[in-house]
């Protein structure tokens, strides 16, 4: 099960990191990080550089991953949102039925690419009036159909626990959850 976790200059570390370390640690899936910049070489928002494992130019066939995650922090998100082959991506991997997912501010992503009209989601929430057509929750993890989107930082755990219930099950997220010493105060 192979996942895109899209890295852009300026992304919030926590929001790609968390996702992509505990995706990894559940078999069998396998996170590709992929830049859309110059170079594998990739600077988050906090001035954390990490190496991404492959170019986007490098991506030949959409039909081996599952799903696609964007992560938030400025100006990643508007970096991302700014590149067409990301779109065209996003694009085609939502149509193919594939997981889509965005945390923080990366929803722009998926406003551009036109397929979040009509559905349930949320985002940063000082980003709430970039979905004018979206059914916006203020809810830390929002899923509808094959989209999933979250707030945030603070939310970053429970967004990559439940990118990993829709690929996996629900067993897997609490194999990971329990790895992780994650227990949610209620």
């Amino acid at each position: 099960m192979n996942v895109i976790v899209f890295l852009a200059d300026g992304f919030e570390e926590v929001e790609a990191l968390t996702v992509v370390d505990y995706l990894r640690r559940v078999k069998p899936i396998t996170v590709d990080m992929i830049a859309i910049g110059d170079g594998l070489m990739v600077t988050g928002s906090h001035h954390i550089t990490v190496k991404a494992d492959r170019h986007i130019d490098d991506l030949a066939k959409l039909d081996a991953y599952e799903a696609v995650i964007i992560p938030g922090g400025m100006p990643g998100a508007a970096n991302l949102r700014d590149d067409p082959r990301v779109i065209k991506i996003i694009r085609e991997m939502n149509d193919a039925g594939q997981l889509v997912a965005a945390i923080c501010a990366g929803p722009i992503v998926l406003e551009k690419a036109a397929i979040v009209a009509g559905k349930k989601m949320t985002s940063f929430p000082s980003f709430e009036k970039e979905f004018p057509h979206s059914s916006y929750q203020a809810e830390a993890v929002v899923r509808d159909g094959n989209i999933i989107t979250s707030r945030g930082p603070g939310t970053a755990v429970d967004f990559a626990l439940e990118i990993v219930t829709v690929l996996v099950g629900e067993e897997e997220a609490e194999t990971l959850r329990k790895n992780i010493l994650y227990h949610k105060k209620k």
